[in-house]
């Protein structure tokens, strides 16, 4: 498995490529912007709490202990003296940094159900309620703060699967494959738990709408693709070869984003040879054959039988 080091380092480089992108896209606030940024460096190394020994973990536990015993101090600051603040808060304190830290090592097992990608999907959901419920951010940048976490994690176990790979004597190692796996088969009421507080979480958890609209924005894929490469020197200085140079009327219009369809384009009218004109142009008729039916189909007066005059006998 990778060392902490490596993992911080390449969770920022990968947080840090993912930052650029949304602040060329412009679709977040930069202060809201370091906040996710912080979320995928968080969680490429959130996968190690599991390790008891571990950085992450004492960290993680230390984080946890200093919230839930400010939560409570606010909470109970009007009940209680000082002094009782004072027990409420320091035991509140240690009871997380050691108490919980230490049940949850007990139950928790390295290389399990927190090297999963159900746990990365539980800790993104996570994230997007924190950010929403407690730090009063939009919707939009919570679930924005939970894919940061989610890819940051999935960071953390690919190099896991990656340092699982010895190159030099060209095999694999043992921890092969239980990093970089959905849920964990060896522990399978611990793949069942997480499946059911991840199912919990989402039920609680904002709205995704502002956020899957955001994606699927073809401004968004559009802006992106124009600002992707710069149209004439890099940094002012660097001419960009031919091939990879952005035109200035080139404003994306080509660009998919499977957002919206596009129409099929109409076929253009194609011109009828003289030979059909003359054989679908209607056929004029002259006056004199215009009339002439007319003429046949009115009998003549010579034509008319004479009327009977009437008889001078009637009949009895």
């Amino acid at each position: 498995m990778a060392n902490f080091t490596t993992h911080i380092a390449v969770g920022t480089v990968v947080s840090g490529a993912l930052a650029t992108l949304t602040l060329a896209a412009n679709v977040v606030a930069p202060e809201n912007l370091v906040a996710v940024t912080m979320a995928g460096v968080l969680g490429s190394v959130l996968p190690d709490i599991d390790l008891k020994d571990s950085r992450p973990s004492r960290a993680m536990f230390a984080g946890l202990a200093i919230f839930f015993s400010f939560a409570v101090l606010f909470n109970a600051a009007t009940k209680f003296s000082i002094a009782e603040l004072w027990i409420l808060w320091l035991g509140t304190l240690l009871l997380v940094r050691y108490g919980l830290h230490t049940v949850f090592h007990r139950l928790s097992v390295h290389r399990g159900i927190w090297h999963s990608i159900l746990a990365a999907a539980f800790c993104a959901v996570l994230t997007a309620i924190v950010f929403k419920n407690l730090l009063n951010k939009p919707e939009g940048v919570a679930w924005l703060g939970g894919a940061f976490m989610f890819l940051g994690y999935l960071t953390h176990l690919t190099l896991d699967e990656i340092y699982s790979v010895d190159v030099m004597d060209t095999r694999l190692k043992s921890s092969f494959g239980t990093a970089l796996k959905f849920i964990d088969r060896r522990y399978f009421y611990s793949s069942l738990a997480m499946a059911a507080a991840t199912f919990g979480a989402i039920m609680i958890s904002p709205s995704t709408s502002t956020f899957v609209d955001g994606l699927a924005s073809r401004s968004l894929w559009t802006g992106l693709e124009q600002r992707l490469l710069p149209p004439h020197k890099w940094f002012g200085l660097v001419e960009t070869p031919r091939f990879a140079r952005r035109h200035e009327g080139d404003k994306g219009s080509d660009v998919e984003t499977g957002s919206v369809s596009k129409a099929p384009a109409a076929a253009a009218p194609v011109a009828a040879s003289p030979a059909e004109l003359k054989e679908t142009a209607p056929e004029v008729a002259s006056p004199d054959t215009a009339l002439a039916p007319a003429a046949e189909a009115a009998p003549s007066e010579a034509d008319q039988p004479a009327a009977s005059a009437p008889s001078d006998t009637a009949s009895p």
